[in-house]
């Protein structure tokens, strides 16, 4: 019997869409409540599967059912076949109507903090009806698990050195400078020109050192001639470094997107230092021979052209004397 006969014409997408709902329940029995179907109809829709392809998909246990070898391959087919069609119906939704549909976006907190507000405040205003889901994924700690399972479209993200892969794809976008800041009103944000060595000794705020961006920071230092400070604060969290820069109390650094965006809203000055060519890529990723749903590849349209203008010049204002990020980001 070919596959045709054995298995094409009698694996149907509710046998798939069972065999997803059991083992995401790890019951027939609550499987069957939550597809609304009876218990003995989960059960022999199991059974005929097993018979069709004559390998067993479950190991029935005291708790429940388990998934066999067998049975996670086909449910990773599963997984994959809704998917793609999941995409296709949103593409179709979007032809419809080029104005709406949805995305899904994985980041780490530093693009929290800059980069992807910015671009989605640029996006909203042009798709205001194309609905968005961003949630926390940190490329450079290699966590792809929601782009694998696609639960997100895409991911943005800083990839550590020698990434590779075979199931993702990575596009670089750009690469940027580490920025030096200090609240606006310090003394430090009055001046005209500044060498990192006058603010070695301040109270610093700074990702480890044994961490990528921490790394990065610490040659940063070196390349000035200057052995890396000991900081004051040490943490990997965004939001509590902008918001002890902005105390006054102490100086710190971040990729050129998180401080050019963070700078004018809480009152941070980027310092005029002239950082040598230590500097951090963004890429997007996504999942090899994914269809990507149109709102992705306009995103990703959005995301490349604020990029370019990541090495653009930015201007401080009379006022606050915070640096704004340049016209065409915003």
């Amino acid at each position: 019997m070919d596959w045709t006969d054995r298995i094409g014409r009698r694996v149907k997408l509710r046998d798939l869409h069972i065999v997803l709902s059991v083992a995401e329940c790890g019951s027939m029995a609550k499987a069957a409540t939550q597809l609304a179907i009876s218990h003995p109809v989960v059960s022999k829709t199991i059974s005929n599967l097993e018979q069709t392809l004559r390998v067993k998909l479950f190991d029935r246990t005291a708790r429940g059912v388990e998934l066999t070898t067998y049975g996670r391959a086909l449910l990773k087919c599963g997984t994959t076949v809704f998917d793609e069609m999941r995409q296709g119906l949103r593409q179709i939704e979007f032809l419809a109507d080029s104005a709406s549909g949805e995305l899904r976006i994985g980041a780490s907190e530093i693009y929290m903090a800059g980069l992807l507000p910015a671009a989605i405040e640029r996006f909203s205003h042009k798709y205001p009806a194309v609905r968005l889901h961003v949630t926390i994924a940190n490329a450079a700690m290699l966590q792809f698990e929601a782009l694998r399972e696609r639960r997100v479209d895409l991911m943005i993200g800083r990839l550590p050195a020698g990434f590779a892969a075979d199931d993702l794809v990575a596009e670089a976008l750009f690469d940027e400078p580490f920025l030096v800041l200090a609240d606006a009103r310090s003394k430090w944000a009055r001046r005209r020109t500044l060498a990192l060595a006058e603010l070695v000794d301040e109270p610093w705020v700074l990702p480890p050192y044994d961490t990528a961006p921490g790394a990065m920071i610490a040659q940063l230092f070196r390349d000035f001639g200057i052995a890396p400070p000991e900081p004051s604060v040490v943490t990997l969290l965004v939001q509590l470094t902008v918001n002890l820069i902005a105390s006054g109390q102490f100086v710190g650094m971040l990729p050129a997107s998180a401080a050019r965006f963070s700078a004018p809203r809480v009152g941070l000055a980027i310092l005029p230092i002239n950082a040598p060519a230590q500097r951090t890529g963004t890429s997007i990723i996504t999942v090899k021979g994914r269809t990507l749903v149109p709102p992705a590849a306009l995103f990703i349209d959005c995301v490349r052209t604020m990029g370019r203008a990541l090495s653009g010049p930015f201007r401080r204002t009379k006022t606050s004397q915070a640096a704004t990020p340049p016209a065409a980001w915003r």
